[in-house]
């Protein structure tokens, strides 16, 4: 048994022994997906016939909510038993599985099973959902009916998820006592979208609450020296303490070495350096400035003689802190004084610092006493309660909604999954495929998204494709990303790492793409067929160069020997031996023209006297004899392609193989054709002029034609009898000395 519910499973369905329909594509037998019967039956289908056995949840287009629920172990993966889950929940909440044929994201509410108790609970969730929306004539609902839960529960107190905003109190005062725990911790978010509190919240705001009121009742005498004017006192000395005790330090620095007093009320030069300046009371430059002149033993004077940037700061320590602890007549503070002063406000000090309840301390002590007494916490715990009772309830919206995207999606999941058929519909796209590369005048749709790119082509490669990494980057995001692309058609070596070229995925956003990486396979048996011819090309072409360049020296250094230039200066000298470089040239271009001409003579000469189809025949098996075999080569290495592996190395376990034919080939990577009934004009106004080496190249070819023609004695008929290659005295000569033979006998 592949799970325990298997059983349980096959209740639901009529049939148990399910007739199943296979059609023929890429080669394999796949099976075919009529009817929701099909579907429903697909835990008794052989796994051995199933395409694929799991499919990793990253990389892939699909909807991402339906591979959350789907991936029931959450390891990245959807699994053959997970699948089956999933087929199973659906079969016990609807009457039929016909309409997950639609892949619709819209339900019909008589789709929904009430025959079951699983069924009957989400038919009357998806009602309810409907009359939130004001929809309560509709007949089916959609995905975007609980998508959004703002509009479901916009018109309800309670909505099951334990938050309750003001608007939910039974009365103004605890509705105004959730917003000031809102403005204490911050809002929570309801399903309705409003601002509301849970019980956690609540909880934390009424312990902060008591621990702020049990520190407010601490506050003594000691603590508040200057009653409820000691928090601005506090504040005043706070503000000067460092420059105080700054100034007593110099004063005490001075008593200790008189020497010391210069250098501690600061020199001429740091005057001087204030000179140049736009002096006022508040530039920073004055602030490092002692408060007032040090001296041994002298008391600091509040009011006249001070440092211009901390007078009004000193008055204010001497209106609020010293006038009402050492009198108002105070005029100047003795060192003693000032740690009198300090030592009165340290147990303040230490009782700020010993504060609790902070995020409730700017109700104020009295508010935050009424809600503490009051009735608050226990009306809001309630309404959480009342609301958190409807929590299984509402969590059906969520069962709803998956419903609906199972509905939705389950037919595209199967159809890239148990069979490939989405892989070998033209008019469809895999959930695999992510867009389209246009490079080389061609349009590769099978592209793959690909995380690691030395990893994936080094199990790619077994695909026996032709496969392009590519890097993709949108300079205006600074997104990056990157892909393997499939070129199915035309040529390979059009292609080579460092071509750019622009990626579409399927949300219509264009990628700059560039090839960092080749996988070179075979693509097409155009390709093989021209490949001997252009590597035969290529040979002679490196032959001629090679002549020529050797024409080429060997003229110059003849030449350089003639006017006796030392031979250091040789390799200046092409420059000005234009005429025995031209010499050369034509040497070589002899050499060429008459290795082609015998070439050629010797194919004429073998065909000479034959007939017209037969030198045909012997043509066609010429070409077929150079390019025959690498096509019958490339087409067993296009045989055995697979896209199997390529899918395996994007993490899917793929069961069988996956044939990719030069039919698919060609659908695959589109190559640019001209629109129909497209006008051409081929006269290139901007095309070179090569009518004179054209002249050449058939002057050339003539000449070599004749010879060849010669060589084979095709041209005697009409040539003079001095240059026929076979002269009749030879032929008489041959007839009147045959008769003599059998006399030597």
């Amino acid at each position: 048994m592949l799970a325990p519910w298997i059983d349980d499973y096959l209740f639901f369905n009529e049939d148990p022994m399910h007739t199943w329909k296979f059609y023929r594509s890429g080669g394999l037998d796949q099976v075919l997906f009529r009817n929701g019967a099909d579907i429903a039956h697909l835990a008794e289908l052989d796994q051995k016939l199933w395409t694929a056995l799991s499919c990793p949840t990253k990389g892939i287009r699909f909807d991402p909510k339906t591979l959350e629920w789907l991936d029931t172990d959450k390891d990245g993966r959807i699994r053959v038993p997970e699948l089956l889950a999933a087929v199973q929940w659906l079969s016990v909440r609807l009457v039929t599985l016909d309409p997950l044929m639609d892949g619709s994201e819209t339900l019909r509410l008589a789709s929904i099973s009430a025959a079951t108790p699983e069924g009957r609970t989400l038919l009357a969730s998806a009602k309810r959902i409907l009359v939130n929306l004001g929809k309560e004539s509709a007949d089916a609902i959609s995905l975007a009916d609980v998508g959004d839960t703002a509009k479901i529960f916009a018109g309800t107190r309670f909505n099951g998820d334990g938050i309750v905003p003001a608007d939910a109190a039974d009365d103004a005062a605890t509705s105004q006592a959730i917003e000031a725990i809102i403005a204490a911790f911050g809002a929570l978010t309801d399903r309705s979208g409003k601002p509301g509190v849970n019980q956690a919240t609540v909880d934390a705001f009424f312990a902060a609450a008591a621990a702020h009121l049990d520190w407010t009742r601490r506050a003594d005498a000691a603590v508040l020296p200057l009653g409820d004017k000691t928090a601005a006192a506090a504040a005043a000395l706070e503000g000067v303490r460092a420059k105080l005790d700054d100034y007593f330090t110099r004063c005490r620095l001075a008593a200790f070495d008189a020497r010391a007093a210069g250098p501690l009320n600061r020199t001429d030069a740091d005057f001087a350096a204030l000179a140049p300046q736009e002096l006022r009371d508040g530039l920073p430059a004055i602030a490092a400035f002692p408060l007032s002149k040090i001296a041994a033993g002298r008391d600091l004077p509040l009011l006249e003689g001070v440092n211009p940037y901390w007078a009004e700061a000193l008055a204010g320590f001497a209106r609020t802190v010293v006038a009402p602890l050492i009198g108002a007549d105070c005029a100047a503070l003795s060192a003693v004084q000032w740690q009198s002063l300090k030592a009165t406000f340290a147990p303040y000090t230490a009782w700020i610092a010993a504060q609790t309840g902070v995020e409730v301390a700017g109700l104020g002590v009295a508010r935050l006493a009424d809600m503490v007494a009051g009735k608050a916490r226990a009306e809001i715990t309630g309404l959480i309660a009342r609301d958190a009772a409807l929590s299984t309830e509402n969590a059906q919206i969520a069962e709803v909604e998956r419903l609906i995207r199972y509905h939705a999606n389950m037919l595209t999941l199967i159809s890239n999954y148990v069979n490939m058929g989405r892989l070998y519909d033209p008019k469809t796209v895999s959930i695999f495929q992510v867009g389209t590369l246009y490079m080389d005048a061609r349009a590769c749709h099978l592209c793959f998204h690909v995380d690691d790119i030395a990893a994936h082509a080094g199990q790619a490669g077994a695909s026996k494709c032709c496969l392009a990494y590519c890097t993709l980057t949108r300079p205006g995001t600074k997104e990056t990303r990157t892909i393997c692309a499939t070129f199915t058609s035309g040529f390979a070596h059009s292609l080579w790492v460092g071509r750019n070229g622009i990626f579409y995925d399927l949300d219509g956003k264009d990628w700059d793409a560039v090839i960092v990486r080749m996988v070179d396979n075979s693509i097409s048996l155009k390709e093989a067929f021209w490949d001997p011819w252009r590597k035969f090309a290529a040979m002679i072409g490196g032959q001629v160069r090679k002549l020529l360049a050797a024409k080429h020296d060997a003229a110059l250094i003849s030449a350089a020997k003639k006017i006796d230039i030392p031979s250091a200066a040789v390799a200046e000298a092409p420059k000005k031996m234009e005429g025995a470089a031209l010499a050369s040239t034509a040497a070589a271009l002899g050499i060429a023209v008459g290795l082609i001409s015998t070439a050629i003579g010797g194919m004429v000469s073998a065909i000479a006297g034959m007939p017209l189809w037969k030198s045909a025949v012997g043509l066609v098996a010429i070409l077929l004899l150079i390019s025959g075999p690498s096509m019958i080569v490339t087409w067993f290495k296009l045989r055995a392609r697979d896209v199997a592996p390529i899918l395996n190395a994007c993490g899917w376990a793929i069961n069988r193989r996956l044939r990719l034919s030069l039919k698919l080939g060609r659908i695959f990577t589109t190559e640019a054709v001209l629109p129909a009934n497209a006008e051409r004009q081929l006269t290139d106004p901007f095309a070179d002029d090569n009518s004179v080496r054209n002249r050449i190249i058939a002057i050339l070819i003539l000449v070599a034609l004749a010879v060849s023609l010669w060589f084979g004695g095709l041209l005697d008929s009409v040539l003079p009898t001095s240059m026929k290659k076979n002269p009749p005295a030879a032929v008489g000569r041959v007839t009147a000395e045959a008769p003599l033979a059998p006399k030597d006998k």
